[in-house]
């Protein structure tokens, strides 16, 4: 039977009953459910049955999955407990407006017949859907198509109902959730995955690396703004031209999607000058240096402070010298990418004092043949060529060790070829000392919650 929104149809004999939600092009479409009592809320945030938390712990509510282009639930409507009066069918694209679903059709039936036919439409800027309900009405189960949109996502849809959504947030003493408590975050992580699994599984695997790390130090769910800063001064030549600055890009890409929620990673570069470059995502990671490079020549000279001032104006609003705590929501993470040391030393010392004030941390990575890179392998005598080669990894060690700073803001590591670090050995490496500075960045009042 079809059904327009608000019309309702008995389901006959209860029994294994299949949801099937259908669209014919757009974003993925999730299907969920939530198990509802007499006050139309969840018992206990288990009622709430979707991607992340497959299937209720009585049975009768399962996350079925399907096809390309198909969703659903299986539910067992004899199993249902007593107490659940109601059952309501839920849907979210990714984080995508349903505007963007095209085709979208819920059906319920069981047995190979379908009960209930419901077309969706007018969705427009909504991000989640209240698809439809089973209910109880005189000891038989029916079905209503309702079409109601929500534009705060899966995660206000659920809270609606009663689920306790974890705020996406760290705060300085994150509070442990209950069990089966949805973060909002974990559900961004797992829509970008699923995202990934489709469009670029390379970049999936390097982030499930990437998490690796992130678990060990307890920021499996933490959120922090991601920034690129490349060296682009001409001896960085070799490294543009074997591709292997185009692989580090995409590992610090895989590193984004966890920390950023915006689903990419802000660029910056520094030469002679500095200059902030497009950002680098899911969309144009694959040829992002090459296409970059063609766009940008390599430069003879080498600024850290020029690029370092045009970080700090981006996220904070200015540059100049800071002498108090000027605390943000989130934090910034730089990666900072270089082969050598500035012509612009004493701009760069300031600008690290300085930003020592604000919630960014600054992770440098210098590439090149040093006795002192973590890949040298076995320490022999040393040549005149290789000394000056040391002699520009000291400039980035000075800084690491930097006096009269609010905080220690900035974490250093030399490498000969950053191909040679796995990618478990890297992302151990960016994660050293950050965790350390974001305890002493909550506690010193940089982070405002």
């Amino acid at each position: 039977m079809d059904l327009a929104k608000g019309q309702n149809v008995e389901l006959g004999e209860p029994g294994d009953t299949a949801v099937r939600v259908s669209w014919s092009g757009g974003p993925t479409v999730d299907v969920s459910a939530l198990l509802l009592n007499q006050d139309g809320k969840v018992r206990s945030d288990a009622d709430f049955v979707f991607y992340g938390q497959p299937q209720h712990p009585s049975g009768s509510v399962r996350h079925a999955g399907g096809a390309p282009g198909v969703d659903g639930l299986q539910i067992q409507l004899p199993a249902v407990e007593a107490d659940v009066e109601r059952i309501v069918i839920g849907a979210s694209a990714e984080g995508r407006p349903f505007g963007e679903v095209a085709g979208l059709v819920v059906e319920v039936g069981a047995g190979g017949t379908v009960h209930a036919r419901y077309a969706v439409e007018g969705a427009s800027s909504e991000t989640a859907f209240l698809l439809g309900e089973l209910y109880r009405r005189s000891g038989a189960w029916r079905f209503r198509a309702i079409g109601q949109g929500y534009d705060s996502g899966l995660a206000g849809f659920a809270s609606d109902f009663g689920v306790d959504v974890a705020d996406e947030t760290v705060p300085a003493q994150p509070a442990a959730p209950g069990p089966g408590a949805v973060s909002l975050k974990k559900q961004k992580l797992i829509d970008m995955e699923k995202r990934l699994g489709a469009e670029a599984p390379g970049l999936l695997d390097l982030t499930k690396r990437a998490a690796v790390s992130l678990e060990k130090r307890g920021l499996g769910e933490h959120t922090a703004r991601v920034a690129l800063c490349l060296d682009i001064s001409a001896s960085m030549d070799g490294l543009y031209r074997s591709g292997k600055i185009q692989a580090l890009v995409e590992r610090i890409l895989a590193l984004g999607l966890r920390f950023d929620d915006n689903g990419q990673v802000d660029v910056f570069l520094f030469g002679a000058g500095g200059y902030e470059e497009s950002a680098v995502a899911v969309a144009n990671h694959a040829t992002y240096v090459p296409d970059m490079i063609r766009r940008r020549r390599l430069e003879a000279g080498t600024s850290y402070g020029a690029a370092m001032r045009l970080i700090r104006e981006r996220y904070f609003g200015a540059a100049g010298p800071r002498s108090q705590p000027c605390p943000d929501t989130q934090p910034v993470y730089v990666m900072f990418v270089t082969d050598g040391a500035p012509m612009d030393r004493k701009d760069a010392e300031e600008q690290l004092r300085f930003s020592s004030y604000e919630p960014v941390f600054w992770q440098f990575m210098a590439i090149g043949k040093s006795n002192k890179a973590v890949d040298a392998g076995e320490k022999k005598k040393r040549g005149l060529l290789a000394r000056l080669a040391d002699s520009q990894f000291a400039f980035l060690e000075q800084l690491d060790d930097l006096p009269g700073r609010y905080l220690d803001n900035a974490d250093f590591f030399g490498v000969t070829d950053p191909s040679n670090l796995s990618d478990d050995r890297l992302y151990d490496l960016l994660m050293t000392e950050y965790p350390g500075w974001l305890d002493a960045a909550r506690r010193g009042g940089l982070l405002s919650r």
